[in-house]
């Protein structure tokens, strides 16, 4: 049996040597910067050129510090100095965004032998490729500002730069599907498409459902997402289904009113509650909650499960006793605190049997997938680990989830409903978050069935990958401990909310509680009005990036050592990961700076601006047609306001979205329509990218399906089916991969090993 042995004598936060003796030359801007602080805390040398007049990234001293932590800064005297070209010349990765302002300038003939990835707002192709945009621009584009916000005002953006985490995040994934590959080559990533994506599968649905999307505010459909306390809000959703149902009960024991008690919760939905019932509970449920502050609910929430979190500031998240366990904080000598990493790792100790197989080379297929040849196995449900190896699966890994039919992913029960006659095979979210993989029923109760998944991981699988809470992997003898007993050279990565250890790890939360956990509520919104959430649950589609890259990184490392390892990512870390500007900022100003609509501090004009009606007849009334707009210098804004006139909002209110940003877009002026989830498919962006893929669903019928955001010059991506109905891949993984006959696969069927 193998002795688990942490890294370095520990299981606390540090950077791994995943990717120990990759080289990464960093020429991003502010947009990618993020990426190479990634790279680095899995353990590869990134290296930073500078000009003698100081990297531009310097400007926003939070940024540079937070994104160069670990980077080796080298001044250069330009792109014709001799150790630049030195430095292209060992690099094994190349990251830039080659369209920002004062960013490096470099063709990608100069280092043949690298992965090169281009982070661009649009691609580098394409009729709107030569487009500007900032983060607001980005959001705009992509549908997930249109859905953020109150009804009766303008799309707001985060007052961080969400866009940027999700495009950085998917930068590095890139890097490492390209270094997978094998096989030096050009990566194209659009952060269009990377926001687009997450929003959760919902645009590629609009065909069917017409649905555009829509601003909320503080709630979730009928009912609120964010209450005030007495001291600030917290995050808690009135939502009914089987996983909310322990949540509700003891809200119930808590608040204690007669409207409570009588609420039947195992049947509770807020779409099929009478709006005068839903009033009631939400009156005794405010009542309660502005009774105590953020610190006593989530208190409360931590000891009873209560599906409760605060809406942190900085301060909250310096203080933070689950963070401090997990030393998720390193400081530096001036007393100054910042992330260490976004994952732990733990691995087998070396010994002379460690080495399990010889490691896997690429492989050799002529443009097969990056990730061809890996085979991953999935345990759990919901999105933020399913999102993870969606990724594989596009890239040509085989991807199997292990499922339950008496134990359903939620997603799946989620879309139960008389609008539904497929049943738990009509979850569209569930679908579209899932394209490409196989399904497997096992009923993990049974120790036969155990016993089958534990000769698939031992026999078939590279990686195993699970979002379970904490404890239901050792409850089914899973865990990592009891894996890698039989295969010391198993990659596993656990990605749960809050993390494996520490005193809140068994807390339990949806996305919406892990966007307050982690800042995001407090960052977005008017600052006269309550925070919301920035559309599509942040932690649920933001953390999947950083699981999909520390896995990444752990089969390169198997790859080349025949070396396995352990990989815990709390998808809380990873968003607070994301914000460390912003907690930089704070310790140095005292200020927690807080949601700010459209406003940007370093931009003469930033906002959203309404528009006329679209061609479709669609009304242009507030809250519908909008354009965003951004100014950063002072010529900038007097070409702006020589086109416009002083008065933007005239100008724009007579005019249609698309057709402003093509007119300033031509006055090389940032401009870009706010783009409903109906848009999308319409934008000749998207289109020229083939965003989405048209497959069949077996129930459902045809759909459309999303790529992610980048495309791999010399290796194809898509996906061969549609999500995986149940069981769909029963015989293939009973006969097939495990070897069993017919009569043995009737016997355990009886005996219920697949229930």
């Amino acid at each position: 049996m193998s002795t688990l042995t942490p890294v370095s004598g520990t299981t606390a936060h540090q950077p791994t040597s995943l990717l120990d003796g990759i080289v990464v030359v960093d020429l991003t801007a502010a947009p990618g910067a993020m990426a190479g602080r990634m790279l680095a805390d899995l353990g590869a040398e990134v290296v930073r050129p500078e000009p003698p007049t100081g990297d531009p990234l310097r400007a926003d001293p939070y940024r540079f510090v937070a994104w160069t932590h670990r980077t080796r800064m080298v001044t250069v005297a330009g792109v014709d100095d001799a150790v630049f070209t030195e430095l292209l010349a060992q690099a094994d990765v190349i990251l830039d965004t080659p369209y920002e302002p004062g960013a490096w300038t470099v063709e990608p003939a100069t280092a043949p032998q690298a992965v090169w990835v281009s982070l661009t707002p649009f691609g580098l192709t394409g009729p709107r490729s030569q487009w500007r945009a900032s983060d607001l621009g980005v959001m705009a584009a992509s549908g997930n500002m249109y859905c953020t916000g109150d009804p009766d005002r303008a799309p707001v953006r985060c007052s961080e730069p969400s866009g940027y985490a999700h495009a950085a995040a998917e930068t590095a994934f890139a890097a490492l599907t390209g270094l997978a590959g094998g096989r030096p080559q050009r990566i194209d990533v659009s952060m269009q498409e990377v926001v687009a994506v997450a929003n959760m599968a919902t645009p590629a649905t609009f065909p069917r459902t017409g649905f555009r999307g829509v601003r909320r505010g503080a709630n979730i459909g009928k009912t609120r997402e964010i209450w005030p306390t007495r001291d600030g809000f917290v995050s808690f959703g009135l939502r009914g289904g089987k996983a909310r149902l322990e949540s509700l009960q003891t809200l119930t024991n808590l608040v204690d009113t007669e409207t409570l008690r009588v609420m039947d919760w195992e049947r509770f939905s807020p779409n099929t509650t009478d709006d005068d019932t839903l009033a009631a509970v939400e009156r005794d449920v405010a009542a309660y909650f502005s009774q105590h502050t953020m610190a006593e609910l989530y208190d409360i929430a931590c000891e009873t499960n209560l599906m409760l979190a605060p809406i942190n500031s900085p301060k909250e998240i310096l203080a933070s006793a689950q963070l401090d366990a997990r030393s998720f904080f390193e400081t530096d000598d001036n007393g100054t605190r910042q992330p260490t990493s976004f994952v732990t790792m733990t691995h087998p100790a070396v010994t002379a049997t460690t080495r399990h197989r010889v490691p896997t080379p690429p492989s050799a297929e002529p443009r097969a997938g990056a990730w061809s040849g890996i085979n991953i196995i999935e345990l759990g449900s919901g999105a933020a680990g399913p999102i993870a190896t969606r990724y594989f699966a596009e890239h040509g890994a085989t991807v199997l989830r292990i499922e339950s039919r008496s134990r359903p992913d939620f997603l799946r029960v989620y879309a139960l409903g008389p609008n539904n006659p497929h049943g738990l095979e009509g979850a569209a979210m569930f679908d579209g978050l899932n394209p490409a993989k196989r399904d497997v029923l096992f009923n993990l109760k049974h120790p036969t069935a155990v016993a089958l998944v534990r000769r698939l991981v031992v026999e078939w699988a590279d990686a195993v990958a699970e979002n379970f809470a904490p404890r239901a992997m050792k409850g089914f003898d899973l865990d990592y401990a009891s894996l890698v007993a039989h295969k010391p050279d198993l990659v596993m990565v656990s990605a749960c909310l809050n993390g494996q250890t520490g005193p809140h790890k068994d807390y339990p939360g949806f996305g919406g509680q892990g966007s307050a956990l982690a800042g995001y509520n407090f960052l977005t919104g008017w600052p006269d009005r309550e925070p919301v959430g920035p559309h599509g649950t942040i932690t649920d589609s933001l953390a999947p990036r950083f699981v999909a890259s520390a896995l990444a990184a752990g089969l390169l490392r198997r790859r080349a050592t025949g070396l396995g390892a352990y990989l815990d990512v709390s998808q809380v870390e990873a968003a607070i990961y994301t914000l460390t500007p912003w907690l930089l900022e704070y310790q140095a100003t005292g200020v927690a700076r807080g949601r700010a609509g459209n406003d940007h501090p370093n931009a003469l004009i930033h906002g959203a601006f309404p528009c006329a009606d679209a061609p479709d007849g669609r009304s242009g009334t507030i809250a519908d047609r909008w354009v965003a707009i951004a100014a950063w210098t002072a010529d900038e804004r007097d070409r702006l306001l020589a086109i416009t006139g002083p008065d933007i909002d005239a100008y724009t209110r007579s005019r249609q979205a698309a057709d402003v940003a093509d007119t300033l877009q031509r006055a090389k002026l940032e401009a870009v329509p706010v783009q409903d989830f109906g848009d999308l498919h319409s934008d000749p962006q998207i289109a020229h990218r083939e965003h989405f893929v048209p497959l069949t669903h077996p129930f459902m019928g045809p759909g459309l399906y999303e790529h992610n955001g980048f495309r791999l010059s010399n290796a194809p991506a898509g996906y061969d089916r549609s999500g995986p109905t149940l069981g769909q891949d029963q015989e293939w993984v009973l006969g097939d991969l495990l070897g069993l006959d017919s009569a043995e696969q009737a016997r355990l069927a009886a005996d219920g090993v697949f229930d």
